[in-house]
């Protein structure tokens, strides 16, 4: 009878109820399946509260609860899409058709002509656990979507969601123990009528049914919590009800431990921000379109780095600009550290730091070197567990002059770092996404950083080797200018008095000075021409002025062998110093009593002038004429060679459109063989 009654004051409150909403202005679909749903709340109230003359069938009833969650659940998606105005139109999204598709399984189930309907009640009620599961999330997110509107909508969210929870409940029990707990039966009519206020209230306060509806990111994080929650809740109570089976005499003690153990496990999980962070980033990573076109950026960084090369000459200030517009900020400043020192390398509408900014980096770069992660000051203030390990002067986060630390690594170690803030009071909201997107703009702005610094020190270090390599010429050509000083004192004491010799030193100073007022002339004026220096020469002239002039101290003398003789036009200084440096070498690599020849040939068909430098010395193997012998700075000759006359040679007949070939037998002798063009 107790629970006649409630069902009888839930039934007059409902009719009054209805009468209510008659009287209301508010028209469109949503509406009118508010008053069906209360309709049916009117009537499955009435029904139950007839109990006591007409007692009801538990089958009949089951169909009853499932159209009422059927209405109501429609209800629902229909506020959740308020431009819709024809429930066609509802039916016709699929995220409806879901919504919808288990109490019309449940109406099918109940409606079945089976012979022994016990055997599906379990299943049944399992359908209805279900039902009210799912309306307590579309609840839920129809609650936050409301925004401005939660206010009004308020009543009616605690109205339904308060019947919604007591029936999850009522049918979960039912579900484990295969029947309606008479209790929790007997007090659901009062439930109803006691929760009936809120929807009054609710009426009065929505002056438009219906919300458009945005699947936020949190929307989707709390609805997932929800389910997570309704499942395991759902799974611990069949473990419960398990131990209730085989537990005994115990098993009222054990089943209460076990349901504290249980809830005091849900309330750590949601109660962690670290399972939730977790929970919200797999969300979004897997659920969420990206919040940036990680493509389209990368391609206007770079865009945006290679225009301001144009107009900005420094780099260092390109990429602090570049990185600051791609996140949309109008102040900061890039740091290097060098010897453990801060250096200021580009500023950008930003303050020199302060003490109080240095001492708050000073604190904060322990924990950026080892766990690389971009500071946010705001958050690191208001949730200093985001940045478990890290410590700091709260009072300095409050004076320092930026925003964000981004972190600028080289090979893992730390390079600098870029500090961000927003003059324009914007404050950018640092969620996993945009901490990804930071990353990759500041690993392509490093990039570029670390690009430019590697070619400025690598244009330094051409500018040494091309003062080393100019120095080594130097050298080589004062070792030549030496030499033929050299010979001079060395026939001094013996032909002093001889005129002819006297004629002949004067001679040799005068081509020394020659040479020397060029070399001078070449190192002091880098316009002048080698055009200035080309004149006709014979070639046999020329060969033996160098053999008589510069080839006398060393055995063996080479000896010469005319074939067909050539007058060429070129520099004949450049060319006498390449044919003295093959000859010379020839002289070191052959014993006093070995022989070297020096043959002077034209090919007429080719054009080419061809001069041949053979002995019968030691030799070279193949690998070190492929490696070895015109690389520049690698001798054989310890201290005694520069290791550049091969090289100088080469390039030298090279340039004139000419080539050297070389052949060579170890313990035999080499050949070079000189191709120079006549024209």
């Amino acid at each position: 009878m107790l629970a006649e009654v409630g069902y009888l004051i839930s039934a007059l409150g409902y009719c009054l109820f209805l009468l209510l909403l008659f009287t209301t202005r508010n028209n469109g679909l949503p509406k009118k399946l508010l008053i069906l749903g209360v309709s049916a709340n009117l009537f499955a109230a009435a029904f139950y509260a007839a109990n006591q003359w007409f007692p009801t069938v538990l089958n009949v009833a089951l169909l009853l609860e499932s159209i009422k969650s059927l209405i109501w659940l429609v209800f629902i998606a229909s506020c959740l899409k308020g431009d819709q105005q024809s429930l066609l139109n509802i039916l016709r999204i699929p995220l409806n058709l879901v919504i919808i598709s288990i109490p019309l399984i449940a109406l099918v189930v109940a409606v079945l002509p089976i012979s022994n309907p016990e055997n599906l009640l379990k299943w049944q009620y399992l359908l209805h656990t279900l039902m009210s599961l799912e309306m307590l999330i579309l609840l839920e997110t129809f609650y936050r979507q409301a925004d401005q509107e939660r206010w009004a909508y308020k009543p009616l969210v605690l109205a339904l969601g308060g019947i919604a929870l007591f029936d999850f409940v009522l049918f979960s029990e039912a579900s484990m123990l295969n029947q309606i707990d008479p209790m929790l039966w007997e007090a659901r009519g009062y439930i109803f009528a006691a929760l009936l206020p809120f929807l009054v209230v609710a009426i009065r306060r929505i002056k438009h049914w219906g919300i458009d509806i945005f699947v936020s990111r949190d929307v989707v994080l709390h609805s997932s919590l929800l389910v997570v929650a309704g499942l395991y809740l759902f799974i611990m109570a069949l473990a419960g009800y398990a131990i209730k089976l085989v537990g005994g005499n115990w098993s009222n003690v054990i089943q209460v431990v076990f349901v504290f153990l249980s809830l005091t496990l849900l309330a750590a999980l949601f109660l962690s921000n670290q399972f939730r962070t977790k929970v919200k980033v797999f969300i979004t990573k897997h659920f969420f379109a990206n919040q940036f076109d990680y493509r389209e950026e990368w391609l206007s960084l770079t865009q945006k780095l290679e225009n301001s090369e144009e107009s900005i000459t420094d780099f260092y200030q390109t990429a602090t600009i570049s990185l600051m517009d791609a996140i949309n900020c109008n102040s900061g400043m890039l740091i290097k550290f060098r010897d453990n020192n801060m250096q200021c390398l580009a500023q950008l509408e930003h303050d020199d730091l302060s003490q109080i900014d240095i001492e708050l980096l000073n604190q904060v770069l322990p924990f950026i070197k080892q766990s690389q992660w971009i500071v946010d000051i705001e958050q690191l203030r208001s949730k200093p567990f985001e940045y478990e390990g890290l410590k700091v002067n709260h009072a300095l986060l409050n004076g320092c002059s930026f925003q964000l630390i981004l972190p600028v690594f080289q090979k893992d170690q730390l390079w600098g770092l870029v500090l961000i803030q927003d003059k324009d009071g914007k404050r950018l909201s640092l969620n996993w996404e945009l901490r990804d997107y930071l990353k990759v703009v500041t690993a392509q702005v490093a990039s570029y950083l670390f690009q430019h610094e590697a070619s400025k020190e690598l244009a330094e270090n051409a500018q040494f080797a091309a003062f080393s390599r100019m120095s080594a010429f130097v050298l080589h050509d004062l070792k030549n200018v030496l030499a033929q000083i050299d010979l001079i004192l060395s026939n001094a004491e013996q032909h002093k008095n001889n005129p002819e010799f006297i004629d002949d030193t004067f001679e040799t100073l005068q081509h020394t000075k020659s040479r020397m007022e060029k070399m001078l002339r070449q190192l002091t004026d880098k316009k002048d021409s080698n055009h200035e220096h080309l004149r006709p020469c014979i070639i046999s002239a020329l060969v033996q002025d160098i053999v008589d002039q510069r080839c006398q101290t060393l055995n063996p003398v080479p000896e010469i062998n005319i074939v067909k003789d050539q007058q060429l036009i070129l520099d004949s200084d450049k060319l006498g110093n390449v044919l003295y440096h093959l000859i010379n070498n020839a002289q070191q690599a052959t014993d006093d009593q070995g022989k070297i020849s020096i043959t002077l040939d034209c090919d007429d068909t080719q054009k080419t002038a061809i001069i041949v430098i053979a002995d019968n010395g030691c030799g070279m193997t193949d690998d070190f004429i492929q490696n070895r012998l015109f690389k520049p700075f690698d001798t054989t000759k310890g201290n005694a060679g520069m290791g550049i006359g091969a090289y100088d040679a080469k390039n030298y007949i090279e340039k004139m459109g000419g080539r050297i070939d070389v052949s060579s037998d170890v313990g035999k002798g080499s050949s070079f063989t000189l191709y120079i063009p006549t024209q």
